[in-house]
């Protein structure tokens, strides 16, 4: 078996191919930063695997992702090198190119976007520059699947013939230069320069952070009114199966179906049906938004805040991610160089409130605020969220004796979005995963919560958490629910409900309805309870992804502690604030 390593920049469409030829599922995005490992698939029908390194713009670089690359190539590993290289930025993306020529035997340059390339008036002329390099070049386009055959029929021959004798270069930048300009060919573009006005507009300091509050203000919006209704009708669904259900177990003894049905039964459908709902819309329209290649543009906005912060300018993709999945965010924190900054965006990046957290906060903003006002509290959480992360991991890194580096960021091509990939990414690779995941703790965990709701233990708890609660503006049961939802982020709601019902299981306290709230809490104690929701210890699975990046215990407890001392502070100071109103 034989090795073809896919080597390029950032956002050059490597993965897209990398997908295109391997029938793989690499998440790829219209932003830098995607790949932060090295991904492998074979090709149907040919001897060989591909191997998608990570995106670099230079193999002599700092960075973990220079490291990598380099470290692969120089390795021997590959028995055929594919750099991938950008036709709209063809100067650009040819610096890696001629790095990899000097360290590698075979090589193969893949022009790709070139359609993209020919809308903005640039044309690559591949007999030039295969000319000038002495190496195959082959053109693709790989979103369109345009070129791959003769891409693999070009790999097929250089694989079976001897490595063929190519040039060496010393100032990789500067040929590249003249290379570029001797292999392209260049018409004005009116595309060009409508996409440079939207640019400096959605860049500029002041319309460009008006514009991403509005777009967060709308995204927040369509996702509370919008999963109202495929919520309603999952949890009507929900409700039939728990009735064919009780059918089927007609004859079982009570302790037995109440443990499968009002137990784990009624809290995973409980979850499923308030979660998926939210979720799937904000996937869809962060995907969207991802795809359109706006994110990067909000990283650009965030790099300023992130530097004046203390905070390293990279972090500010990683808070994106976040949004999503803290546990991706934890993740994503591999594209910082330096150790002592990446730890720090690991154990901040829960303070960026997580898809599981949005139901909460939705449900809470909902029923004690007005329609449009409930639009600006969950966005305000959001801009808090983003907010106290910059703080804290500035400060961690000045205390650390380090300043947050900046960081190099190309803005992407604005592209069509692509409703199948969005569909595809937001249902199956982001809304399903994370939904099957919450199922797997919902269920043990409902089956716990019917023991102890059905026992003296649970309002002992209760009562015990009580005085606790009232110094930081929420109540015993509150607390309860916050330890119930350490599993997952969503199985809070469920359990509040049950400690404010006093119901033994799920299935008793009915509807999840604002009135089971409105009847129970106050807005000042719903306002502390989104103040917490927002800053409390992360998910099991997010504790558990830093552990595994950093191998380090003293890492975790302080993901675990620094959010949970920031929100039991915030909501401290909150409680006093509010008691004079």
């Amino acid at each position: 078996m034989q090795t073809v390593a896919l080597a390029g920049n950032p956002n050059v469409g490597k993965s897209t191919l990398f997908n295109a030829l391997t029938g793989g599922k690499q998440h790829t995005g219209n932003w830098s930063g995607k790949t932060v490992g090295a991904a492998t698939g074979r090709c149907p029908g040919r001897c060989y695997e591909f191997a998608d390194l990570p995106g670099t713009y230079a193999l002599d670089g700092g960075g973990a992702d220079e490291r990598a690359a380099e470290e692969f190539l120089l390795s021997g590993k590959a028995d055929c090198t594919v750099v991938v290289c950008d036709a709209t930025s063809l100067q650009r993306t040819l610096i890696l190119a001629l790095q990899v020529l000097n360290v590698a035997s075979k090589v193969i340059v893949c022009v790709n976007l070139q359609d993209e390339a020919e809308k903005n008036g640039i044309f690559v002329l591949p007999e030039n520059l295969q000319r000038e390099l002495r190496v195959p070049v082959v053109m693709t386009s790989a979103g369109k699947r345009r070129g791959l055959e003769e891409l693999l029929d070009t790999i097929d021959r250089t694989l079976a013939e001897p490595a063929q004798p190519h040039p060496t270069w010393e100032e990789p930048v500067e040929a590249a230069g003249e290379i570029a300009r001797r292999a392209t060919r260049t018409v004005a573009s009116a595309r060009v320069l409508r996409q440079q006005k939207i640019d400096r507009l959605l860049v500029s300091p002041l319309w460009g952070r008006g514009i991403a509050l509005l777009f967060l203000l709308a995204i927040v919006w369509i996702t509370v009114y919008g999963a109202n209704y495929p919520s309603q009708w999952l949890e009507n669904l929900t409700e039939l199966g728990y009735t064919l259900l009780c059918r089927a177990l007609s004859g079982a003894p009570d302790w037995l179906s109440g443990a499968l049905l009002d137990g784990m039964y009624a809290t995973a459908a409980r979850v499923i049906s308030v979660m998926v709902p939210p979720m799937a819309i904000f996937f869809a329209l962060f995907s969207l938004l991802e795809d359109v290649g706006y994110l990067p543009r909000l990283a650009f906005l965030l790099d300023g805040c992130m530097a004046r912060c203390g905070g390293c300018g990279k972090q500010a993709l990683t808070l994106c991610m976040g949004l999503g999945c803290n546990a991706v965010g934890v993740m994503g924190c591999r594209i910082l160089e330096n150790p002592r900054e990446r730890m720090h965006a690991m154990v901040t990046n829960a303070f960026v409130p997580c898809n599981g957290r949005f139901p909460t906060l939705i449900c809470l903003a909902a029923a004690f605020f007005p329609s449009f006002w409930s639009t600006v509290a969950v966005a305000g959480c959001v801009v808090l969220g983003m907010g106290g992360a910059m703080l804290v991991s500035g400060r961690l890194n000045r205390l650390g004796g380090s300043e947050g580096a900046a960081f190099l960021m190309e803005l992407p091509p604005f592209r069509r979005p692509q409703l199948g990939k969005i569909l595809r990414s937001a249902l199956l690779d982001r809304t399903a995963h994370i939904a099957l995941r919450a199922l797997r703790v919902a269920a043990p965990a409902g089956l716990a919560l019917w023991v102890f709701a059905n026992s003296s233990i649970f309002s002992a708890v209760i009562r015990f958490l009580d005085p606790i609660g009232v110094l930081f503006g929420l109540s015993g049961a509150i607390l309860l629910g916050f330890l119930f939802s350490l599993p997952a982020n969503e199985l809070f709601l469920p359990v509040l409900l049950i400690a404010l019902t006093g119901a033994g299981s799920l299935v008793q306290v009915g509807t999840l309805s604002q009135e089971a709230l409105l009847g129970a809490l106050s807005w000042k104690t719903a306002a502390c309870t989104m103040v917490f929701t927002l800053f409390h210890w992360p998910c099991a699975t997010t504790l558990a992804t830093i552990y595994w990046e950093t191998r380090s215990a003293r890492a975790t407890l302080l993901g675990f502690a620094l959010p949970t001392a920031a929100g039991l502070w915030c909501c401290f100071v909150l409680n006093i604030l509010l008691s004079f109103l």
